[in-house]
């Protein structure tokens, strides 16, 4: 931290950029992923598409898929969420005087 009372340049840390980007990254593919099993989960509920014993068995395979997604999601999110808690915002520079000549 600079002195008391000395002049302190602030500039957004790169370091909790980088956990945003990353968050903006993975959310999407989540969703898609789980939007993907919901697809499967519907045709696979249904009669028409499913008239067989099997199909029991697969929508229980998608119910068991979709929890281990749902459990997966949580411990990705929750470990960038708990990084960026310990990172701070904003970070202090050195920020020297202009001048206007060398």
């Amino acid at each position: 931290m600079p002195a008391p009372g000395a002049a302190a340049a602030w500039e957004f840390n790169p370091d909790y950029q980088r956990l945003i980007v990353l968050w903006g990254q993975v959310v999407p593919l989540l969703d898609t992923l789980d939007a993907s099993l919901d697809k499967a989960y519907r045709m696979g509920r249904s009669r028409d598409v499913w008239d067989a014993p099997v199909g029991e068995r697969y929508v229980k395979d998608l119910t068991e898929w979709k929890a281990r997604l749902g459990q997966y999601r949580q411990a990705i999110l929750t470990s960038i969420s708990d990084q960026a808690a310990d990172t701070p915002r904003w970070i202090p520079v050195d920020a020297g005087a202009p001048h206007a000549f060398s």
